[in-house]
């Protein structure tokens, strides 16, 4: 992979190009950056850049043979180390690895749940076990067979429990040429021995801008990509898995919804749950994703704070609307009851008994101007 594929990130791209150029090359490197950030592919990226036999001022050649197989993920001084679903005390990273590159090239921003998708993982916990760190440190014990460095990339090294402090020494004192590459996503979750033997390379989630124009440059009409765009919140993966959904006008849908709810449309309303309970699961948490997002938006503008609001122009303006019948303990209300509707769809809760609560939540709030039994909002 080369830094050209990865959707934004130039100033990180920047950075790693001239730690290399600058023989500043660290033996071992923590890549920490939001899911769907491309904190993988970087990696990918950064290794394929210090192999390259041709190395350019911006980037690897991708024409040399070293080149030619890092992009099939065959080359054979780069390894990777995944959680996986053991299903025997001595399966090891090796045990999956052509799942692991059937998915990793389908999808260079894979999540857990997406690499969950490729294996048998029945109700097994991912996690990196201790046969695996014993392979780990088989590795990096050898020499580089064709390139400078001997290459070992460990994706989410959260899923390594206290089995990682066997890998303490070789992330300390490596052999010459080895460069030790952990990608993460949560700093608290990794343990503090290998935090402290590791140079952080922090990359922020992507800009809204950078996956509007991916989505654009592949097929995506002006405003799907829009939409999908605001309703990623900066995360590649779940716009990639937008894309490849139903397409749905999340906008139109919770507008309707909210109108049906201010004005205490019972019937309509019922008919409308009816209609969000067969979107599908996916659908139904983008649906109420997209939902909390704006009226997040209407809580910046009501809070007077317009200059921070990120809505496509039609949007804009119907959320300017929306807080002329809307004030903030109504917002924050809603937005805490779609929250939890949230939380029950990612846990198969009945959508459509969920969606009629929700709704009749949502009318209480709007048009009796009550809050749900519990709730800490300032009363109207």
């Amino acid at each position: 992979m080369q830094f050209k594929e990865i959707v934004g990130q130039a100033a990180v791209k920047q950075r790693l190009i001239a730690s290399v150029n600058e023989n500043r090359v660290s033996h071992a490197q923590l890549f920490l950056g939001p899911e769907g950030s491309g904190n993988l592919p970087l990696a990918i990226a950064y290794a394929q850049y210090v192999s390259c036999e041709d190395r350019q001022p911006g980037d690897s050649c991708g024409e040399c043979a070293s080149c030619r197989k890092y992009q099939k993920l065959a080359h054979p001084d780069l390894h990777f180390s995944y959680p996986f679903f053991a299903k025997h005390k001595d399966d090891n990273a090796l045990t999956f690895i052509e799942q692991w590159r059937e998915a990793l090239l389908a999808n260079p921003y894979i999540s857990l749940d997406v690499w969950r998708g490729y294996l048998d993982a029945e109700n097994k916990q991912a996690n990196i076990n201790i046969a695996e760190c014993h392979q780990i440190i088989k590795k990096l014990s050898l020499k580089p067979f064709e390139s400078a460095y001997k290459v070992l990339i460990l994706w989410l090294p959260e899923y390594l429990d206290k089995e990682g402090n066997a890998l303490l020494k070789i992330i300390e004192e490596p052999q010459p040429n080895t460069l030790f590459l952990l990608v993460a996503q949560n700093q608290d979750q990794i343990l503090n021995t290998i935090l402290s033997r590791t140079q952080l390379v922090k990359i922020p989630a992507l800009e809204y801008n950078d996956i509007k124009e991916y989505l654009t440059d592949h097929g995506q009409t002006q405003h799907a990509a829009e939409e999908i765009a605001y309703l990623s919140n900066g995360n590649m993966t779940e716009a990639l898995s937008m894309v490849n959904q139903e397409g749905n006008n999340y906008h139109q849908l919770f507008i309707k919804w909210l109108r049906m709810c201010f004005g205490n449309k019972g019937s309509e309303v019922i008919s409308f749950t009816d209609q969000l309970a067969k979107l599908g699961r996916e659908n139904q948490k983008n649906f109420l994703r997209y939902g909390i997002s704006f009226v997040r938006e209407c809580c910046l503008l009501l809070a007077g704070a317009g200059n921070l609001v990120h809505l496509p122009a039609a949007e804009l303006d119907t959320a300017q609307k929306m807080i002329g019948v809307m004030n903030m303990a109504q917002a924050e209300a809603i937005s805490a009851e779609l929250e939890k509707a949230h939380y029950h769809v990612e846990r198969n809760a009945n959508p459509k008994i969920l969606f009629l609560d929700v709704s009749l939540q949502i009318v209480k709030i709007l048009y009796f101007k009550t809050f749900p039994q519990g709730a800490q909002y300032i009363p109207i």
